[in-house]
């Protein structure tokens, strides 16, 4: 039996260290940003509804993407977030669907739907968040932490920083939405050490499962 969970975090949390370990100890990581590069690809029906949406001064001279001037825009202005994310959201969703599906049919032990706005875009109770999976699982770290990693990664300024952190879901809120937490604010030994434990336990639960 395939055990599926949610995982999310925030900007700067270290999520994506998370699903990195997660897939090395076995489990397949269906990674919702990787879904949405290959659905924005140049002549895409999907870039084709964003340029409309947000301007055609979002594409490069190549007719990519300019990722960096959405970004930009759309934490600057919540309709055009909302609109970016009734474009791509539906058809992220099914590609996931039918990603999963495959991993099931090929008997994978965990699936881990990598979705760095699971909280945000689902009513905000725990049922609600799930939806899809078996469990949700948040990668923590505290706001003044999330912000010095998002200067240090990025490059912004802490301001710029500081908005992008804004922008979603308070961290805190969505740890009371989430059924496990794994706290990545150490030292990457102790979180490694969490997501063992935690692997070992979704693992097994699928397997009794199984055995039921």
């Amino acid at each position: 039996m395939t055990r599926v969970i949610g995982l999310t975090g925030g900007i700067g949390t270290g999520k994506s260290t998370v699903a990195r370990m997660l897939a090395e100890l076995g489990a397949v990581v269906i990674d919702a940003d990787a879904i949405v590069h290959e659905l924005q690809a140049p002549g895409s029906p999907a870039l084709a509804e964003i340029a409309a949406a947000l301007g055609s001064d979002v594409l490069d001279a190549a007719g990519a993407l300019d990722r960096a001037r959405v970004a930009e825009r759309v934490f600057r202005d919540p309709a055009l977030r909302q609109r970016l994310n009734a474009i791509m959201h539906p058809r992220v969703g099914a590609e996931m669907a039918r990603r999963t599906d495959a991993a099931r049919r090929g008997g994978a032990p965990l699936v881990v739907l990598d979705i760095p706005l699971l909280f945000e875009t689902r009513p905000r109770d725990r049922d609600a968040a799930r939806r899809g999976s078996d469990a949700t699982v948040l990668v923590y770290a505290p706001p003044s932490l999330q912000i010095d990693r998002t200067v240090a990664r990025n490059g912004c300024t802490r301001e710029e920083a500081e908005r992008r952190v804004a922008a979603q879901l308070p961290i805190d809120q969505k740890r009371a939405l989430a059924d496990h937490v794994i706290d990545n604010a150490g030292a990457l030994a102790d979180t490694e050490r969490q997501v063992r434990d935690l692997f070992a336990k979704l693992v097994g639960q699928a397997a009794s499962g199984a055995a039921r």
